[in-house]
């Protein structure tokens, strides 16, 4: 059995991604009567030593515990003020309910599933995933690289990201080695002569750091779109449910839930000058990048004024590739995990948590789909991704 369980692994209640906090804030002013369930997805069919779910709910039920400080609160005030005050106020009331969380071991094999209102589920998704992934090193007893050589790591690859003079955030949270591997990370980004690092998704990390909180929505807002107002509308309904909570701010748009072709096809002149940007995250980047430029091109928009956020498993090769096809024809910058928060010396897990159903009006569960640019990134419920697939003329 494991024991002594370490839980100061998650320190702060913001020690999660940004865009749960901005699409939470959206969720309580539009959707505060859905619920959801969110399932945990083993993509790198990784074996946990006996005893690992009980750690896992250790860990998870002194979750209950965390809170909004003050000094996070007026921090969030101060640094978010597209973050209406009545969301604040609701998060500095916000406990997390280890209840909603159901864990299960058989033999190696996990089982995590999330239910619940999704005002309240939104948030768990990052922590439990930065949980699995922590304790999973640590009881496997798997020993990553000392503290220098991390750091020497991170540097070598910022003094590339400074020869390419490009902009890059750190995106690593989800599947992070441990906490102390993520603060050694971004302290070593945000020291001296990194010209090119602007900020963390990690709201924790940005506040303690100095940097700025960087992120808008995920995947799973369009997917709620798709499954509420139908897969033809989802990218449109999100979109202008979006404008409509944070008034052009936050205006960076994901663009690969149902694939990017489709997303082209409703984010239309006037979303393509109201959003900054667009994200990827799946399917080829200079692909995309190129679809982009043309985009903008066909509706009169310079894309020079407009930027892409590349974010799909990211390393400096990777980067700088797609720096050298793309720089100079649209602004671009990168936002970089696993290969920032788990370059160690170690395999990274390959892990997700995906929103997989909603249900509204109390009527039923109906699942969620995500079709992506990648086959291996595609999931829900078979029936359903062949009836959106249908719909969306995707073959």
């Amino acid at each position: 059995m494991l024991k002594n369980i370490d839980n100061t692994n998650l320190p702060s209640i913001l020690d999660n991604d940004f865009y749960k906090f901005t699409m939470q804030a959206a969720v309580v002013k539009l959707f505060p009567d859905v619920k959801t369930r969110y399932d945990f997805i083993n993509r790198g069919e990784h074996e946990f030593p006996e005893g690992f779910g009980e750690a896992l709910r250790e860990s998870v039920n002194a979750m209950a515990q965390l809170k909004l400080s003050k000094d996070e609160k007026q921090y969030l005030i101060e640094t978010c003020p597209y973050l209406n005050p009545a969301y604040i106020d609701f998060l500095a009331g916000y406990r997390y309910d280890p209840s909603e969380v159901f864990i299960q071991q058989e033999g190696s094999e996990l089982e995590v599933y999330v239910m619940g209102y999704w005002y309240r589920t939104i948030l768990w998704e990052v922590p439990l995933l930065a949980l699995i992934s922590e304790l999973y090193y640590k009881y496997t007893h798997q020993e990553r690289w000392e503290n220098e050589r991390i750091i020497n790591n991170t540097n070598q690859k910022t003094e590339l990201f400074n020869e390419l003079n490009v902009q890059y955030a750190e995106f690593g949270t989800r599947r992070r080695h441990s906490y102390k591997v993520h603060r050694k990370v971004v302290e070593a980004l945000s020291t001296c002569n990194k010209k090119g690092f602007i900020g963390s998704s990690n709201v924790h990390m940005a506040m303690l750091y100095g940097v700025k909180p960087i992120g808008t929505h995920a995947h799973e807002w369009f997917m709620f779109h798709g499954a509420r107002y139908g897969f033809k509308m989802a990218n449109a309904v999100g979109l202008e449910n979006w404008v409509q909570v944070f008034r052009g701010d936050l205006g960076v748009a994901l663009s690969d839930t149902y694939t990017t072709d489709v997303f082209f096809k409703q984010f239309d002149k006037k979303f393509a000058k109201l959003f900054d940007g667009v994200r990827h995250d799946s399917g080829d980047p200079i692909e995309f990048a190129n679809k982009t430029i043309e985009h903008y091109e066909c509706h009169g928009i310079n894309p020079l004024f407009k930027f892409i956020i590349f974010s799909d498993g990211l390393n400096p090769q990777k980067i700088k590739s797609i720096t050298e096809a793309t720089q100079g024809k649209i602004g671009i910058s990168f936002g970089i995990g696993t290969n920032l928060t788990n370059d160690v010396g170690l395999e990274p897990m390959n892990i997700v948590i995906k929103l997989t159903e909603i249900m509204y009006d109390n009527s039923e569960w109906i699942p969620v789909v995500k079709l992506s640019d990648e086959p291996n990134k595609v999931t829900g419920d078979p029936n359903m991704v062949r009836l959106a697939k249908e719909l969306l003329n995707i073959s």
